[in-house]
């Protein structure tokens, strides 16, 4: 027991470490190589688990090499384009200002159910509002409304927006995250006066807060569990 429990420890952080390298875009985007790798990684590790008497080695030796050929295609495709689009694909227009390009769905066996459950996530129901739907290489279609249906910006109607900027979460269920607190330009005084503002004394009874470049803040106290 203490064998198996070893040597699926072992392939779990030797999967873990492998992936993690990849990069966030590989694990939030997979093209083809990605997918086959991820693939082959699986069924390679459950090979030495469910077969204890083969070497725990000859399992890690074979995901080690599909890693280092992932670097390699990864690193080639970064500099060559013609190899990019040899190994990626290139990203294909299905709709065409507000027309369907049918040899394009062919091509990408992409069928009209697809495409128009594809639309209604994305809000869009008249083909004829959108300028561009583009199928790109992993899989995902990015719809583009024509400019006359997609929302006015506050530029474009000449209105000041004011500063916004990116919510900092400064509490998270309880705990106070100093370094979000810094780089927000705040600190554990102005927490305490927010907190005591809203008949908190400490941070252990909040859910959640965030403070933006204008100050605005959005504050979530925990709820009773039952």
């Amino acid at each position: 027991m203490a064998v198996i429990i070893a040597r699926t420890l072992i392939i779990y952080f030797s999967l873990l470490v492998t992936m993690r390298l990849l990069g966030k875009r590989q694990l939030g985007e997979m093209e083809l190589s990605e997918f086959v790798l991820a693939s082959l990684a699986a069924d390679l590790a459950a090979i030495p688990l469910q077969d204890t008497g083969l070497p725990l080695l000859n399992g890690l030796t074979a995901i080690l090499v599909l890693f280092c050929c992932e670097l390699l295609i990864s690193g080639l495709t970064f500099k060559s384009i013609r190899l990019r689009a040899l190994f990626c694909g290139k990203p294909s227009l299905l709709i065409v200002r507000g027309r369907i390009d049918q040899r394009e769905m062919r091509k990408n066996r992409f069928t009209l159910d697809e495409l128009m459950e594809e639309l209604r996530g994305q809000g869009c129901t008249d083909i004829s509002q959108i300028e561009y739907a583009v199928l790109e290489t992993d899989g995902q279609l990015n719809v583009i409304p024509f400019p006359a249906e997609r929302p006015a910006t506050a530029a474009q109607l000449g209105l000041d927006a004011g500063p916004g900027g990116y919510p900092t979460i400064v509490v998270s269920d309880g705990r106070i995250l100093e370094a979000n607190l810094r780089h927000a330009g705040r600190d554990l005084a102005w927490l305490d006066r927010q907190l005591r503002d809203r008949g908190f004394e400490n941070a252990a009874g909040v859910f959640l807060m965030t403070v933006n470049r204008a100050g605005q803040v959005y504050f979530a106290p925990k709820e009773e569990s039952g």
